[in-house]
């Protein structure tokens, strides 16, 4: 995807991609914060800026990335927003920093909702990305036990509930 700089930028900061990510991803400018760099990184997979993604991490996962997979991924995807949920350091004298994330986005006609918290280390050069863990949503949790088809209706009726309650209409 082709940015010009007065565009909004695709990480939802609300400033234009000139103002925010775009500098970054060119060269111009260094993330001066692990979020700012979490925000370039989801910004580089909907541009395409694939070897921003290899170079912003550190050297252990830059050994592993898959240029080929993470391109695929890009373009076959339909990106619709990042969330930044919390930070934990991060900032410009920190060493060390976490951010939580969601990011939305459409592949093969389904929606996906990637919720991630990244680590962060600041090296010589800047900010770099350096390991990510997934995050499961919270399963539903019944206050009541379920009711199976033949068990009583809860309702009272003395019929089974696949006959009263629980019928298909």
């Amino acid at each position: 995807m082709n940015m010009k700089n007065e565009d909004l930028c695709p990480c939802n900061s609300g400033r234009t991609y000139g103002e925010c990510c775009g500098a970054i991803l060119d060269g111009g400018a260094k993330a001066e914060t692990a979020e700012a760099l979490m925000r370039a990184r989801y910004t580089a997979y909907v541009t395409e800026h694939i070897g921003f993604l290899r170079d912003s991490a550190v050297k252990s996962v830059q050994e592993e990335f898959d240029e080929r997979a993470s391109t695929a991924w890009s373009r076959a995807a339909e990106w619709h927003g990042l969330e930044i949920i919390r930070t934990e350091g991060g900032q410009k004298g920190d060493k060390t920093g976490v951010v939580e994330f969601r990011a939305t986005y459409t592949a093969n006609g389904e929606f996906c909702n990637h919720h991630e918290v990244s680590t962060f280390v600041k090296e010589r050069d800047g900010w770099k990305f350096e390991d990510g863990e997934l995050v499961g949503e919270t399963p539903i949790v019944r206050e009541e036990p379920k009711i199976g088809r033949n068990d009583p209706c809860p309702c009272g009726s003395g019929k089974k509930y696949k006959k009263c309650c629980g019928r298909e209409k």
